[in-house]
This record gives structure tokens, C-alpha cells and sequence, in this order.
């Protein structure tokens, strides 16, 4: 009996054992449990984007036994190991990974065992890295991850480096500052001028030898003996052509020839061959239209200020600055066959007007403040400055914020690209009387490197670079030349040159710009400036020499015509023997004025030696038909090319590009259709021309038959650039 009550006392404990509920997890609702997480939530913390960070969840086991844990979760969070064991009364670890994106993250890591389930929270934020690029050289910049910050230091003394002038090479680091040895651009050649830009590096140009004063005759440089004159080709043409009498060279020396039949007495050009004489007459075949190299449709309409540029050429890139009706205004860039380089909208979404270009960057006018647009690339934003100049100090204090103004003459760019400017503002909205100041500022940053005094006066002005002097500066309204000096270079101890047109002060302020006048002033004349070979053609009205000691004026009273000088272009020979100017001619003989329909355009060429008329011709199109002339540079050949319109009797226009040498205009060819021209630009062996026809806006180019002069002042920009600098 007491055995079967043992039995009956042991089943009843083993029933109560088996029903016990011990180690239930009051985290998971009461189920039951053999396991229980650590923690609730696992934190990643911020993780870079694209990398991956690994945190370790223990599992405590709530019972003797072991068990095996399932862990799930998804993506971007991961388990190592998706089974754990977890062994009886112990622990047990689950390895998570977080593979990180760009932005803060939740997910959930799901447990299983059994029965049993637990839920743990995962966090984690994304971070996309800044791009850390260093503010100076000699630093390394990296991208703190707590702080979101990017975070500079300086490199190892030695490192290698890359210096920020281009006239330094082999740069090592020392405190912090790259150094570099100075870079060597000799190449040896003696017919060649080698010099350094700090944002160019290496610039070679060919020796501009002397142009001889024989037309029969050019120089030339040889490698072994220097520059020498050496006979053109003989038969070329050294004078007035035509089926009468040519004046040709024949082995070096000028002369009168009559011409035979067959005798070449025109040039063949894009759309016309040449022209032979027969029987005492020059015969030419029929012309055709221009046909163009390439066509792009601009998008809108071209814009500049009157009397600018409406189109530059530089190192093959065309720029033009258009506006359209509802995308706001944009500096266009085009290679010389067409191909859009970029679209740079104006920050502003307002006009700007080209004024020069460079490799440094593309100068243009903004409202009150000059701006510079990278030449490739994006065309972004260079540099702003304002053109608030007024009473600014030269110990490098600020200057005051008075608007100030400048444009198309008064911009000229040094071999290095620095921006020779000269400013006029009133002190007083306009009440008060002009002041103008002459500044320079740098190329790569736009900062006044160098200022002039403030004087009195102001409004129109021409510059001019030599780049072997200096600077010269023309003002019409009191008929002064003057000229400022440009310091020769020399190296100083980083490797650079020392500034053009004075060095800046030591303690970072800014070096004075001084004016000196020419004994040889010019009243009354227009805003014009040409300069070539030693020689200055100043406001269409006299030849100066260089250093102002000659004065020679114009004969503008030659022939029976009334003429008005046009302030540009005004052009001068490489050799400074012969300048160009145009002018608006009124036959009327009574004293009567010209109707604006009756108003001519011609171009008169006159000798700098004495001032005397050597040729004048019409330059419109048509002999009847009333019209404008556009854009006008020197060929090669003593020839001048013209891009001129008529207008015809239905109200149309159409254009023509003309050749005129020696006052006799030796061919013309028209642009395809009726156009409405906007501006043009005489480049290499091209003319570019932005024209609307049918309503839309163009860039079009077209084949010269020759090449503009690169020497001397080929245009009235000066260069295609728009530059206003010209080589010795």
C-alpha cells in the first residue's frame, strides 16, 4: 500500500514539474521562451555610403538546454549567420551587417526558436560623402563622418605638389606652401619669342620680323641668321590692278606693267574664280552664292553693347552672348566646325556683352561689374568684381561702393591675361561730375592688382597693349594719349614673374598705375585706337609714334565727298606704313545734308610717312541701293575684307562679303538668302557671322579664300578675341 502511494506522490510531481512555466520572457507577450535578446535596439550609427559596418547581438539562453535561433532580416541590413546555437544557461552571438545607402534607415531583425519568437529594432544612417577637394595647395582635405564636415591639414614637408603658377614645375610642399622650381621655355630657336603665363605656362609666337617698306619685299626669319627681306613671288600684285596697267612685283622692285591677255587681273575667291584679261577688259565667270562651312541655330538672339563685339574667336572656339524670349540669357561656345561646346546660363538670367577672350577666360560686362566664364569645361563663373572703384585705397583698403562703368575699347588683356580696364563713374547718381581711374585687375581671380589716380572727366575711351611697352590710353573728350609703363619681367624667389604694369605692395594692398601724357595729343578725334610696328592711329584723326613724337593728321578734306569719320574700325598694315579708316560720305555739293538713303559708306586708306589720301571705294554693295557695312579686317595681300548689306526695293537685305585692295574692290560674294546680320567676326581663314533668316537666329561661317593679318591691329577688336593687344 505505502508503494502505491509513492508511485501516486511521484506522477503528481512529475505532472507539476512538466507544467512549470519558469524562464517565461515577459518581452515577447508572455510566450514561452528558451532565449531572450540583450538588447531591444541594435544602432548602426552613421556609415558611409557604399560601406558596410558589422555589429554583434548576444543572445542569453533562458533554460539549461541549448537551442538553435533562426535570425531573418532584409536588406540593406544582413545576417552573417542566419542559425545560432545558443548553448544551456549560456549565450550566443548574431552577427548584422549594414550595407549603407544615402539616407537614415529602420528595419528589423526577426529571432525564432521553437515556439518562441523575438523582434529587435535596427537603425542606421546613410551618409553621402562630400567631395573634399583642398582649398590651397600643400593640404589634404577629408571628409569627416561625425561631424558632416570636410576637414583639412597639411601635407608632409616634401610631398610632391602641383604649383598653382604655371611657370613652376617639380613643386615639393614646405609649411604648407607648394614651391617649384622655375619651369625653362627657351626651345632654342631664335625665330621664335618664348615666354612664361602663370595660367598658360610655355607661350611660343613666331618672330614678327620688321615689315619692309618695299611692297615687293617680306621679311622673314632664318634660324641661322635671324630676320632678312626676301623677294615675294614675282607677278604679285604692289599696287592698283587692271587690264590697263598693273602695278606687279618683278624680282623685288615695284612696276608698271601693261597686262596681256590671260594676264590674272582678279583673284578667285570662295564663289568665283578668277578674273583674266581679254582684249583690254578683265573677264570674270559668273559668282554664285557663298557657301557656308557650317550653320548652328542659336536659340535666341545675339546681344551686345553698341559698338562691341557681337562674336569672338579664340583658340578655335567661337563665343557669342544670346538671350531668348523665356530661358533668360546664356554665353554660347562653338568650335570654329559648329560643334555647341556648352551653354552657361547667367546667374542672373540678364544680358551680358562679349568684351574679351583668352585662354584665362572669356571677359564679359554685367550690370556694374565685370565677370569672367571659363573658356572650356562648363563655361562656369570665374570671378565677379565690381566695378566700384571710386577712392578705393592702394594700401589695400575697401574701396567705396560707387557704380561704376566701362566696355567695348576700354578692355585690353595683357600677354598674361590680366584685364587692363578703364572705369567712369559719377559720385552722385549721376549729378555729379564723371571721375574715371585705369585699373588692372588678375586674370585667374579678377582682384585690382594695380590702380591709376582718380581724374577728372570721363565717357568713351580707347585702350591699347603693346606688349613690348606698355599700355597707351586715349580719352576723345579732352584729346589726350597717354601711357602707362610695363615693367619688364623678371624671376623673383617662388619661380614667378614679377606683375606687368607695376608690382603689388607687401603687405597684399595695391600697386599704383601711373599715366604719363604723350606730347602728342589728338582733340576732337573719335573713339579709336589702332596700333601697329611702332606706329599709333588715333581717333581717325592722326599718326602718333609711339613715344609721341610724331604727329601727322589725316587728309580728310581730299576729294570733292563730305566726310564724317566713323569712330571704328580703324585699321592699321603690320608695318605701320598704311592705315585704313571709314567714314560717311555726302555727295550733296550744296551744303545741304545727306538723307539717311543717301548716305554712303567708304573706305579711305591713308600713308602714315605724311597723312595723304592713297585710295578711297564705296563699300556698299550696290552703287543705287542704300545699305550698312558691318565688320571689316586686313587680309593677307594688302587686301581689306568687308561684310556689308544692301537694301533691296521689297525691304528685304541681303549681304556680301567684298575684297578691296589699293581702292579697287576686287570681288564680292553673297550670303546664301535675305538676312538680317547682328555682327561678325574675321578670324583665320574664316568669316563667322550671327544672322537671322526666316526668323531664326544663326551662327554661320564661311570661307575667306585667305587669311586675316595676325599682326599688327587686323580688326577693330583689335584681334578676333576681341584682346586689344598687339605684338612688337
Amino acid at each position: 500500500m505505502s508503494r502505491i502511494r509513492a508511485r501516486w506522490w511521484l506522477l503528481v510531481l512529475l505532472v507539476l514539474v512538466g507544467g512549470c512555466r519558469c524562464g517565461d520572457d515577459p518581452n515577447v507577450g508572455g510566450a514561452s521562451a528558451s532565449f531572450r535578446p540583450q538588447v531591444e535596439v541594435v544602432d548602426f550609427g552613421r556609415v558611409l555610403e557604399g560601406t558596410q559596418v558589422r555589429r554583434s547581438l548576444t543572445l542569453v539562453a533562458t533554460g539549461r538546454a541549448g537551442v538553435t535561433v533562426d535570425a531573418v532580416t532584409d536588406a540593406p541590413f544582413f545576417v552573417v549567420v542566419s542559425q545560432i546555437v545558443v548553448g544551456g544557461s549560456g549565450t550566443g552571438t548574431v552577427d548584422i551587417l549594414f550595407s549603407a545607402g544615402s539616407t537614415p534607415v529602420e528595419g528589423e531583425l526577426v529571432l525564432t526558436a521553437g515556439r518562441t519568437t523575438a523582434k529587435v529594432k535596427l537603425t542606421g544612417v546613410g551618409v553621402r560623402p562630400l567631395a573634399c577637394i583642398p582649398r590651397s595647395e600643400c593640404h589634404d582635405s577629408r571628409f569627416d563622418l561625425d561631424s558632416g564636415l570636410c576637414i583639412e591639414s597639411p601635407q608632409a614637408d616634401g610631398a610632391s605638389c602641383i604649383p598653382s603658377s604655371r611657370c613652376q614645375e617639380n613643386g615639393r610642399c614646405q609649411a604648407g606652401v607648394c614651391v617649384g622650381q622655375p619651369r625653362t621655355c627657351n626651345d632654342d630657336n631664335p625665330c621664335t619669342v618664348d615666354s612664361c603665363s602663370p595660367t598658360q605656362g610655355c607661350v611660343t609666337a613666331s618672330v614678327a620680323c620688321p615689315v619692309p617698306s618695299n611692297p615687293c619685299k617680306v621679311g622673314v626669319c632664318d634660324r641661322n641668321s635671324g630676320c632678312k627681306e626676301v623677294d615675294v613671288a614675282d607677278f604679285s600684285p604692289c599696287g592698283a590692278v587692271s587690264c590697263k596697267a598693273a602695278r606687279v612685283c618683278l624680282g623685288g622692285t615695284c612696276r608698271s606693267v601693261t597686262p596681256p591677255d590671260g594676264f590674272v587681273c582678279a583673284p578667285a575667291t570662295p564663289c568665283q574664280d578668277e578674273g583674266k584679261c581679254s582684249a583690254g577688259e578683265c573677264m570674270r565667270p559668273d559668282a554664285g552664292d557663298l557657301e557656308s562651312v557650317f550653320s548652328a541655330e542659336l536659340g535666341g538672339m545675339p546681344v551686345a553693347e553698341d559698338g562691341g563685339p557681337v562674336l569672338l574667336v579664340d583658340d578655335g572656339t567661337v563665343y557669342a552672348s544670346v538671350c531668348g524670349e523665356d530661358a533668360g540669357c546664356w554665353l554660347a561656345a562653338y568650335t570654329e566646325s559648329g560643334l555647341l561646346r556648352y551653354e552657361s546660363p547667367y546667374e542672373d538670367g540678364g544680358a551680358r556683352t562679349l568684351l574679351a577672350a583668352s585662354g584665362a577666360g572669356v571677359v564679359v560686362l554685367a550690370p556694374e561689374a565685370l565677370e569672367a566664364y571659363a573658356p572650356r569645361g562648363v563655361g562656369e563663373l570665374r570671378w565677379r568684381t565690381s566695378l566700384a572703384f571710386a577712392d578705393a585705397a592702394l594700401d589695400g583698403g575697401t574701396p567705396e561702393v560707387v557704380p561704376g562703368t566701362t566696355g567695348a575699347g576700354r578692355v585690353a588683356l595683357t600677354k598674361e591675361g590680366d584685364v587692363l580696364t578703364y572705369v567712369t563713374w559719377s559720385d552722385d547718381a549721376g549729378t555729379e561730375p564723371l571721375r574715371s581711374r585705369l585699373v588692372l585687375l588678375s586674370a585667374d581671380a579678377g582682384m585690382p592688382l594695380a590702380m591709376g589716380p582718380e581724374e577728372d572727366g570721363g565717357g568713351a575711351a580707347r585702350l591699347a597693349v603693346d606688349d613690348a611697352r606698355g599700355a597707351y590710353l586715349y580719352t576723345p573728350w579732352d584729346g589726350r594719349l597717354a601711357f602707362t609703363d610695363q615693367a619688364p619681367a623678371a624671376p623673383v624667389t617662388d619661380g614667378g614673374t614679377l606683375m606687368a604694369f607695376g608690382d603689388a605692395l607687401e603687405d597684399g594692398g595695391i600697386a599704383s598705375l601711373s599715366l604719363e601724357p604723350l606730347d602728342a595729343g589728338v582733340p576732337g578725334g573719335a573713339s579709336s585706337l589702332a596700333l601697329a610696328s611702332g606706329r599709333l592711329l588715333v581717333g581717325s584723326q592722326a599718326f602718333v609714334d609711339t613715344d609721341g613724337g610724331v604727329l601727322t593728321a589725316l587728309d580728310w578734306d581730299a576729294g570733292t565727298r563730305t566726310l564724317s569719320p566713323l569712330a571704328e574700325p580703324v585699321l592699321m598694315s603690320p608695318g605701320g606704313a598704311t592705315g585704313h579708316a571709314f567714314a560717311f560720305a555726302c555727295d550733296h555739293t550744296d551744303g545741304t545734308p545727306c538723307a539717311g538713303a543717301e548716305l554712303r559708306t567708304v573706305l579711305r586708306s591713308f600713308s602714315s610717312d605724311d597723312g595723304q589720301l592713297l585710295s578711297e571705294v564705296d563699300v556698299l554693295p550696290s552703287p543705287v541701293l542704300p545699305g550698312a557695312f558691318h565688320e571689316a579686317a586686313l587680309l593677307e595681300q594688302n587686301t581689306v575684307g568687308v561684310l556689308a548689306d544692301a537694301e533691296l526695293p521689297n525691304g528685304q537685305r541681303q549681304a556680301w562679303l567684298e575684297w578691296i585692295a589699293f581702292g579697287d574692290k576686287l570681288n564680292q560674294c553673297s550670303l546664301p538668302g535675305r538676312v538680317e546680320v547682328a555682327g561678325a567676326v574675321f578670324a583665320g581663314d574664316l568669316l563667322h557671322v550671327a544672322l537671322r533668316r526666316d526668323g531664326v537666329w544663326w551662327l554661320e561661317s564661311y570661307p575667306l579664300g585667305g587669311r586675316t593679318e595676325s599682326r599688327g591691329w587686323p580688326q577693330r577688336n583689335a584681334s578676333p578675341a576681341g584682346t586689344r593687344r598687339a605684338a612688337p
